[in-house]
């Protein structure tokens, strides 16, 4: 998107904003001067240098199908099938026990078997069910020559759902494992590792998943893992942003596979992309694009801010757009993400411009109320991250497998290992 030229001052503009007492005599001040609220501007507004840089939109990719199968495990609104799509993966399967994220997942794949609301319960709880649904219907059997991907919810590791609380509540400490409903999904998730036996798998999850227990749990997961003959690369945490995500997202990955072979994460990119890429791209046709009516009294404290400052009574931030975007977040399941400031414009960023941020392609629809929209992106994988790991699985674990490095012999994880965690 191109940037609006404002057509008025900033005295005239702090006079009009100051004059109107609602978002709809604002619209309507706006219109008698033939503008529309992205005619508004930051006071604060300087020139910056912005280095060019390459950005990968996974709209501009050609998708060569590979005929590699995956199932997505805990698959939200479809961050990993989206880049293992464009990979050029046939996705078989999505399990998802959200009906929301479910309903977004087969408006966009509607050939794709999803296993969650309303006809199925989508719980990974319900083992014997799911099992049987994959053996049936998609004809998933043991030794399964494809990947599995998948994460569990990511709640009771996360910093940022826990600061929702009060610091003094009970609900502020991370409780991880212990949590009664989403806790110990990582055991069902390993369930159907060790049932199915697929040439890959993938966890991934936030970097708190790390900091409970000292990685105890975890660690025993994957000893168990390679115990049943994986081999397993060392837990990591990335900032992905590392791999041209215009977004610092943090992210714990673990990859496996059945052949001999550990995974070789791909090259990171050599600078980061600023979140002015996501800002150039044109708006017009795109769906999930619906602008936020603020009031004049908020405007008038955005207006003020300066690129990366905080607005703490909306606790919003307007982006740098020299630097990747600050992390997009979801908010929980029955309350929708809060979005950033737009780094040009006084105003939140719409739906469609944080999916842009997580590397979605215009193509991918969010369905359900807006509210919920920003849950569906905010909880995702960005997809450009998802198919680089995949293009690398491809070429790793399929098409030259003998190229990796063979594994002799190997050694349960060691505390040491996780210590950075902890």
């Amino acid at each position: 998107m191109k940037n609006v030229q404002p057509k008025l001052t900033s005295i005239e503009q702090s006079s009009l904003l100051e004059k109107c007492t609602s978002n709809a005599l604002l619209s309507e001040e706006l219109a008698k001067l033939g503008m529309v609220s992205d005619n508004l501007s930051y006071i604060n507004n300087p020139e910056l240098r912005i280095p060019p840089v390459s950005y990968e939109w996974l709209d501009d990719k050609t998708r060569v199908p590979n005929n590699i199968p995956a199932v997505s495990f805990f698959a939200g609104a479809g961050g990993f099938d989206v880049g293992f799509h464009c990979a050029g993966y046939e996705n078989l399967a999505s399990i998802e026990i959200n009906q929301i994220f479910c309903e977004t997942l087969r408006y966009n794949f509607p050939k794709k078997m999803v296993i969650g609301p309303p006809n199925y319960s989508g719980d990974v709880r319900d083992r014997t069910l799911i099992a049987q649904l994959l053996r049936e219907k998609i004809e998933v059997e043991q030794s399964f020559e494809g990947v599995f991907h998948g994460g569990p919810p990511c709640q009771p590791f996360s910093i940022a759902s826990n600061q929702r609380f009060s610091k003094n509540g009970d609900n502020f400490k991370r409780i991880g494992f212990e949590h009664q409903e989403y806790g110990n999904l990582l055991t069902d998730y390993l369930w159907f590792i060790l049932e199915f036996r697929p040439r890959v798998f993938i966890i991934e999850n936030v970097a708190g998943f790390m900091e409970l227990d000292k990685g105890q749990q975890v660690r025993n997961a994957l000893d168990t893992l390679i115990d049943a003959g994986y081999s397993v690369s060392n837990p990591q945490v990335f900032d992905l942003a590392d791999f041209g995500v215009p977004q610092h997202r943090n992210r714990f990955i673990v990859v496996g596979s059945r052949t001999g072979h550990i995974f070789r994460f791909p090259s990171k990119n050599r600078q980061h992309v600023p979140c002015s890429e996501v800002f150039k791209k044109d708006l017009n046709g795109v769906l999930n694009h619906e602008i936020r009516a603020h009031k004049p009294e908020s405007l008038l404290r955005y207006i003020n801010l300066a690129f990366g400052k905080r607005d703490k009574l909306g606790r919003v931030d307007r982006l740098n757009p020299a630097k990747p975007s600050k992390t997009v977040i979801a908010g929980g399941t029955k309350g929708g993400g809060r979005s950033h400031l737009h780094p040009f414009i006084p105003r939140t960023i719409s739906v469609r411009e944080c999916a842009r941020l997580q590397t979605f392609p215009d193509w991918y629809v969010f369905t359900g109320a807006i509210a919920r929209q920003f849950t569906q992106v905010g909880n995702a994988v960005p997809p450009l991250f998802a198919y680089k790991l995949a293009v690398e699985i491809q070429k790793q674990f399929f098409d030259n497998p003998s190229e990796n490095v063979e594994v002799v012999s190997h050694p349960k994880f060691e505390s040491t290992l996780f210590e950075e965690f902890a």
